[in-house]
């Protein structure tokens, strides 16, 4: 299914007024050991805030939980992965919900693939694991999205499995009782982001979306990391830069990206973008400060 070519009207440059509005509800991302480096999350981030727990094929469930813990109890929002391919069996999911539940007060959660080829067990999609019922009793469902799609999954770049799977989840939604939303990879380029939402909101899907952006982090880490989790078009903007030596040290911010699509949303009110998550690529910290300093209102 063909879901890139839609055309975009011009817009206005964006204000700062439309950045501050479009970044309220950002979410954020860490590991168990990046946590670690936190002594009080509340004293970076706003109580409430959604953070998503990556869980890295390896990583003990005892730290994934101890790490949802430990966010509940500072006043944030925890969101576990749960990545199928790492999960051996339903007995094993529904383990690991009851401790999630039991010691974190656990409610949403990341439903997705996983980044491993082979699987450990029973689950290889996202897909069989939201059939499990094993989520039944969760208030909000997250899954994978891919603007700029997926080479995991289609490796010819065709975009028609990534696209299939959505239409199936888009059809979940429709008969569950949990919120559900996309939450992207994260990628630099504001044109295939605007493309890739209309167009698969013209096929069907009307899921909110959470797009991913890297948050402030060294040119060289960011081409590294864009590589490594197969970031397409919009690579080339980091590229671009790294073509200019005088901003080669210069830490790369996501504040162009997002305040472009921030004046499309200005102007397009049913623009299916509805918020935005960061992965802290440079550092939670740096992307907390920058969260901080863009998401509050002039005074």
């Amino acid at each position: 299914m063909a879901i890139f070519g839609f055309k975009r009207r011009e817009e206005k440059p964006p204000t700062d007024a439309a950045l501050t509005g479009f970044l309220q509800g950002a979410s954020i991302e860490v590991m168990p050991r990046t946590a670690e480096k936190i002594e009080d999350f509340a004293a970076i981030l706003p109580l409430g805030t959604r953070v998503y727990i990556a869980h890295i094929d390896g990583t003990p469930i005892a730290e994934m939980v101890a790490t949802a813990a430990r966010l509940r109890a500072q006043g944030m929002n925890p969101m576990p992965h749960f990545p199928a391919r790492i999960i051996a069996d339903r007995a094993t999911l529904i383990d690991w919900i009851a401790r999630y539940q039991g010691e974190a007060d656990v409610d949403q959660g990341l439903i997705l693939a996983g980044g491993v080829t082979t699987p450990v067990g029973d689950f290889a999609t996202s897909m069989q694991l939201l059939e499990s019922g094993a989520f039944d009793n969760f208030k909000r469902l997250h899954v994978a999205g891919h603007p700029e799609g997926n080479r995991d999954i289609d490796p010819d770049g065709s975009m028609k499995n990534v696209s299939e799977a959505l239409l199936w989840k888009q059809k979940f939604s429709d008969r569950t009782d949990a919120d559900m939303a996309i939450a992207t990879q994260f990628c630099f380029e504001a044109g295939p982001v605007i493309d890739w939402a209309n167009g698969i909101k013209a096929a069907g899907v009307d899921l909110p979306v959470h797009i991913g952006v890297a948050g402030p982090a060294k040119l060289q880490t960011l081409i590294k990391f864009a590589i490594a989790c197969g970031v397409g078009p919009s690579l080339r903007v980091l590229q671009r830069r790294a073509a200019d030596v005088t901003k080669l040290l210069v830490p790369f911010e996501p504040t162009a990206l997002l305040s472009e699509l921030a004046a499309h949303k200005a102007a397009n009110p049913d623009f299916n973008i509805a918020s935005v998550h960061v992965f802290p690529l440079g550092g939670i910290k740096a992307s907390a400060t920058w969260l901080d300093t863009h998401s509050k209102d002039e005074e």
